[in-house]
């Protein structure tokens, strides 16, 4: 079964930084993480894409945090980051990691969407 563990939420005045980590981990199973990404979702508003990388480190970030956050990767570690600098109240939310995993089934790759359970971030004004 494939997890992914999110980590490093919190609370911050505006201005200030918090870093985000997701692991990923499928227990007994051998596996490949394709593109990993952070998505965020504030009350009353739609999932968003913040920030994706491939596992080639192809990148691509929502204009509203271009140059504020960086993501990156450590795919040894299974793992994604997200640095997130010059926090503002706007980015209060809660940010969910997303993955494309392919799972290993004894003849080939299952490859499917998953998603971790959210970490909330407030940045205070």
């Amino acid at each position: 079964q494939v997890q992914l563990v999110e980590s490093g939420g919190g609370y911050v005045q505006a201005g200030g930084s918090l870093r985000l980590s997701c692991a990923a981990s499928a227990s007994g199973s051998i596996f490949s993480i394709n593109d990993m990404g952070w998505y965020r979702q504030a009350p009353g508003k739609q999932r968003e894409l913040v920030a994706t990388m491939t596992r080639g480190r192809t990148i691509k970030y929502a204009d509203s945090v271009k140059g504020r956050f960086t993501i990156s990767r450590d795919n040894a570690k299974n793992t994604a980051y997200l640095q997130m600098n010059s926090l503002k109240p706007e980015d209060t939310a809660v940010y969910y990691c997303n993955a494309g995993v392919a799972v290993y089934r004894g003849f080939a790759y299952d490859t499917n969407d998953y998603w971790g359970q959210g970490t909330q971030v407030t940045v205070s004004s």
